[in-house]
C-alpha cells in the first residue's frame, strides 16, 4: 500500500482512521496545524459520536491509505474537544483582499505527506460544507498577513487566482465571461473595417469630387467662348438690322415728303 507525496486535507479526513491492531478509530475530523510556518503537524479522529472523546494521531504515523482507510502505526494522544478548539488553525478562516474586503473562507489545503509542508490553500466563496463550492487556489508567497481566523492577501479579487474546481455556477460564468469578450473583440474588429471602408469611400468620393470640380471648371471657357461668338453674331445682325431700318426710314420719309 502506497502513500501520495502530495495529499489534500480533505482527502484525509474523510477516510476512518485503522492502526495497525485493527481497532477502527472512526473518521478524522480536523487537522493538528502550526499555523506560523504553513505546516500540518498530525489530524484528529473521532471514536464515537456519542462521546467528547477525541484522539490525534501524527503525520508520521501515517502508513498506507486507500479508497475507504488510511493506515497508522501506533497510538494516538487523546483528548477533548474542548481542548483541540483552542488548537491554531487556518481552516474555515476568513480571506481578505487587500483593501480588507472579505472574499470567502479557507476550504482545504494540500501538504507534502513527509514533510507536512502546506503547498497551498483553498479557498471557498462562500461556505465550502455546501456540495459543488468553487474552490480558488491561494499560494503562500500570496499570503501577506495571517491572524486567527483571518488571512489577509496580496490580491484584489478571486479573478487574481488559479480556479481550482468550478461549480457549475462558476463554469457559467466564466463562459459567459469569454464569449463576452469574444463578442467584443469581433466587435472592435469589425468596427475597425468599417471605419476603414468608410475612410476609403471618403477618399474615393473626394477624389472624384475633385476631378469633377476640374471638369466642372473648365467648361465655363466653352460656355464663355459660346456666348462670345453668340455676341458677335448678334452684334453684327443687329447692326445690320439698324442700317436697313434707317434705309427704309430714309426712303418712307421722301415719298411721303411733298417738296421733294
Amino acid at each position: 500500500m502506497t502513500i501520495p507525496s502530495k495529499l489534500f486535507l480533505s482527502d484525509l479526513l474523510k477516510h476512518n482512521v485503522r492502526c495497525d491492531k485493527g481497532i477502527d478509530h472512526g473518521p478524522g475530523v480536523s487537522p493538528w496545524m502550526h499555523p506560523p510556518v504553513h505546516r500540518i503537524l498530525g489530524w484528529v479522529s473521532r471514536p464515537s459520536s456519542l462521546r467528547l472523546k477525541r484522539e490525534v494521531w501524527r503525520l508520521d504515523q501515517l502508513k498506507g491509505i486507500n479508497d475507504q482507510e488510511v493506515y497508522v502505526k501506533g497510538a494516538s494522544s487523546n483528548s477533548d474537544e474542548q481542548t483541540l478548539e483552542r488548537f491554531p488553525t487556518l481552516m474555515n478562516a476568513n480571506v481578505y483582499n487587500r483593501n480588507g474586503q472579505k472574499l470567502g473562507l479557507i476550504a482545504d489545503f494540500v501538504f507534502d505527506v513527509k514533510t507536512g509542508k502546506i503547498q497551498y490553500y483553498l479557498v471557498s466563496r462562500s461556505n465550502p460544507l455546501i456540495p459543488g463550492t468553487s474552490r480558488w487556489r491561494l499560494l503562500i508567497s500570496q499570503i501577506s498577513d495571517k491572524q486567527p481566523g483571518s488571512i489577509s492577501c496580496e490580491i484584489d479579487s478571486f479573478e487574481d487566482l488559479v480556479i481550482q474546481k468550478a461549480s457549475l455556477k462558476e463554469e457559467f460564468l466564466n463562459k459567459s465571461r469569454k464569449l463576452k469578450a469574444q463578442f467584443q473583440d469581433f466587435s472592435y474588429g469589425a468596427s475597425d473595417r468599417l471605419e476603414g471602408w468608410i475612410d476609403d469611400q471618403i477618399s474615393d468620393n473626394q477624389v472624384n469630387s475633385d476631378d469633377d470640380f476640374n471638369q466642372y471648371e473648365r467648361k465655363p471657357d466653352l460656355h464663355d467662348d459660346w456666348i462670345d461668338n453668340l455676341d458677335i453674331d448678334s452684334s453684327e445682325e443687329f447692326n445690320t438690322m439698324n442700317k436697313r431700318k434707317r434705309k427704309t426710314s430714309l426712303n418712307n420719309e421722301r415719298d411721303l415728303d411733298p417738296w421733294i
